[in-house]
């Protein structure tokens, strides 16, 4: 039984007193919530205040990208000892918005994955079309190819301890989102990527989230599909309430 995720990316949002407003009405929020997992991603200047006031909370810490080497002439970059050294436990690789604005591609993804692999961050591997690939059918062969790339040399076990995030570029930020058997066709078919490549073990343990203009309106049916694992939450993650709604809704 693969145990549900919610993860909240707030992407480039909030000071530090605006995330511990935010992460503290999530926390006293979910005093009657279990079976799901929560993670907040905030910005990297806020993570250490957030993790922090986590401490003693069930909810995890992820960074919103982690660079493949540990240390050196790197500016701007952020290292996987960096993300544990403030508390995070997990970090979001190849988000759309780092390969569409930075350039990044599956080989930086994959050796990103291998960094945080290496010092026990649990990665959240994101993969997704454009409207211009989904409309020319080639879902299945970008998908495909992200997966390929991002996830090459990894073990069966590693897999199955990662978390994989199905973005339908075309649904961030749109307001539009993949209908449920869309969203469920895509999320099969990375499972049986994954048992292709990985096994049909690691296929079944690898928790899968949907990711595009997550709201708690839509995440109910969502969420009952049977592939669909959680959901990593964008707009909808800065406003308590609306993370808690989703969270609620698993």
């Amino acid at each position: 039984m693969r145990t549900p995720i919610i993860a909240g990316n707030w992407k480039l949002n909030n000071t530090i007193s605006e995330s511990l407003e935010l992460v503290k009405g999530i926390h006293y929020g979910l005093t009657d919530v279990s079976g799901v997992e929560v993670v907040v991603a905030p910005t990297y200047t806020a993570i250490s205040k957030v993790a922090d006031f986590l401490k003693d909370s069930a909810i995890a810490v992820s960074g919103q990208d982690v660079f493949w080497e540990d240390s050196g002439a790197f500016t701007a970059t952020i290292s996987a000892p960096l993300l544990k050294d403030v508390g995070a436990d997990y970090a979001i690789i190849g988000h759309s918005e780092r390969r569409q604005y930075f350039g990044e591609t599956d080989e930086m993804v994959n050796k990103r994955v291998k960094a945080a692999l290496k010092h026990n961050l649990i990665p959240i591997v994101c993969v997704g079309e454009t409207l211009e690939e989904r409309e020319a059918e080639q879902v299945e062969k970008v998908v495909n190819t992200q997966l390929s790339g991002g996830l090459a040399g990894l073990t069966s076990e590693e897999i199955a301890e990662l978390v994989i995030a199905y973005e339908p570029v075309w649904a961030i930020g749109t307001g539009k989102t993949a209908s449920p058997e869309q969203a469920e066709e895509v999320h099969q078919l990375i499972r049986n990527i994954v048992a292709s490549d990985f096994g049909q073990e690691a296929a079944d343990k690898v928790r899968i989230l949907y990711g595009g203009s997550v709201k708690p309106a839509n995440s109910k049916e969502l969420m009952s599909q049977p592939n669909i694992d959680g959901a990593l939450v964008g707009g909808a993650s800065l406003k308590a309430d609306d993370f808690l709604g989703i969270i609620k809704n698993i």
